[in-house]
């Protein structure tokens, strides 16, 4: 049952309960809890008693006084406060949860299209400036933009060595239709040669070191980032499916079900005593509050700190303009180049030949062209911005929890009158605890032990991302 029908349900079940009793003194018919319990629990179950009596195989849901509920009841009860719980916490985090998948989604999409214009851009260069060589460039460039997506998209692939890998490729083409222009060597080897030369020789100047700094500078933040995302959406996936103590199911059922058994259908928990169950169901996740809130810290900082040269925006789309001085500084120093190239590999046995000419397709120029006017109110940073400025309202999320549930849904409100676990009361006289494992120690409606392995792993994953946040070295000079 999703969120919104589970809450119409409800609302469904307080009308329906509208002749019911809210005092426990004088219950002659268990109609209305019959009623409530077939529509809450679908279905009917055999022996649903007609009016109260003793129930001395109850459980949780124990009185002195007569009740309308029987153990199989009580045990369907208890399956029905775990799904509650369940239902809560997933209403409760699904705004958090489709702002963090959302934008996970929207950035991944963005970082997507800049890396397809990037190419574009690159390869309208070769088209337009440099034809000759633009069919046989067509494959590293693809390659280059390629072994970008990889990495930015989490895999295992080395910057330093896919922009290497690029110029070296570009060296014998360079070399073959500008440093030496009409004509071609036959011989791979030849052209293998060039290739492996090209490190030792530097015909493109500074400008794959340069590339290379502005692709570790901008790519690994943005890498980081999207991993980061994608961790917060597990964090979130975990605790709306985390198994509940029996301790916390029985605590539940006494809170949430308990008073219909003394047909007090209409009674909502005192507030203090909501708190106390809540806040012990919840006691180990409250223990995310101070790492999430460092998470969201470390996410706001980092994309502070991706702007400029750090900003993948810009790095991409003016990738194309640095590949262009790096072939003009080749040009400039051909006779030079062609010296050194002679030493190192000979002297080619040289053919004339015609180079194929470049069909890029003149759509992709379009939309190349198209898509580099860019509103200023579209670009990735601000879209990071927005992110950040709404998911900062989520900071204490983990930490309010319990008392969100409470204050929204769960308890009645201030003045009126309420149940205590026992019966319906003016106010509730029990300690309210605070928040976390540390605080239950108190606690008169539950106890907690121990910690939450689930919860630990959770809280080691967001340690580590927070570290690499810190202390990796996301802003490499290369």
């Amino acid at each position: 049952m999703d969120a919104p029908t589970w809450l119409v349900g409800w609302r469904c079940l307080l009308l329906l309960a509208l002749v019911g009793s809210t005092r426990s003194e004088g219950v002659q018919s268990c109609e209305e809890v019959r009623k409530l319990f077939q529509w809450r629990l679908v279905g009917a179950i055999k022996g649903l008693p007609d009016s109260p009596r003793a129930g001395p195989d109850l459980q949780v849901c124990t009185s002195e006084k007569p009740t309308c509920c029987t153990r199989k009841m009580e045990e369907r009860y208890q399956t029905a406060a775990r799904q509650d719980m369940q239902q809560a916490l997933q209403t409760s985090s699904s705004t958090l949860k489709f702002l963090i998948s959302r934008n996970a989604a929207a950035f991944q999409e963005t970082l997507e299209t800049l890396i397809r214009q990037a190419e574009n851009y690159t390869s309208i260069l070769f088209c337009n400036t440099y034809r000759n060589m633009a069919l046989e460039a067509a494959a590293s460039v693809q390659e280059f933009f390629t072994d970008v997506g990889l990495y930015l998209f989490g895999a295992d692939v080395n910057p330093e060595e896919f922009v290497n890998r690029f110029f070296d490729s570009l060296f014998p083409l360079v070399y073959d239709h500008l440093i030496n222009p009409g004509v071609a060597d036959s011989s791979l080897e030849y052209s293998e040669c060039i290739r492996m030369a090209r490190r030792d020789l530097s015909p493109f100047g500074n400008i794959p070191q340069r590339v290379m700094g502005q692709m570790g500078r901008s790519l690994l933040p943005s890498r980081t980032f999207l991993q980061a995302l994608n961790l917060g959406i597990e964090v979130i996936n975990t605790t709306d499916h985390l198994h509940f103590s029996k301790e916390c199911s029985r605590a539940v059922l006494r809170m949430q079900y308990c008073p219909y058994c003394q047909g007090l259908t209409l009674s909502k928990p005192c507030m203090g005593y909501c708190l106390n169950v809540m806040r012990g169901c919840l006691a180990h996740m409250a223990e995310l509050n101070p790492h999430w809130h460092a998470y969201i810290r470390s996410l706001e900082e980092l994309s502070d700190a991706m702007h400029g040269t750090y900003d993948v925006e810009h790095v991409l789309l003016n990738f194309h303009l640095l590949v262009n001085d790096a072939v003009m500084q080749a040009h400039l120093d051909g006779p030079k180049l062609s010296d050194q190239v002679n030493k190192i590999c000979g002297r080619p046995s040289r053919t004339p030949t015609q180079s194929p000419r470049c069909s890029f397709d003149e759509s992709k120029e379009k939309y190349g062209m198209k898509i580099s006017a860019r509103n200023e109110e579209e670009t990735l940073a601000n879209r990071r911005k927005e992110f950040i400025n709404n998911l900062r309202l989520h900071r204490t999320f983990y930490g309010a929890l319990a008392d969100q549930l409470c204050v929204n849904d769960l308890a009645a409100a201030d003045g009126l009158p309420c149940w205590n676990g026992e019966d319906i009361v003016k106010s509730y006289t029990q300690h309210v605890v605070g928040n976390g494992i540390k605080d239950q120690s108190g606690n008169p409606e539950i106890k907690v032990k121990g910690t939450d392995p689930v919860i630990n792993q959770i809280i080691d994953k967001l340690k580590h991302v927070i570290q690499d946040f810190y202390f990796k070295p996301l802003f490499i000079l290369w």
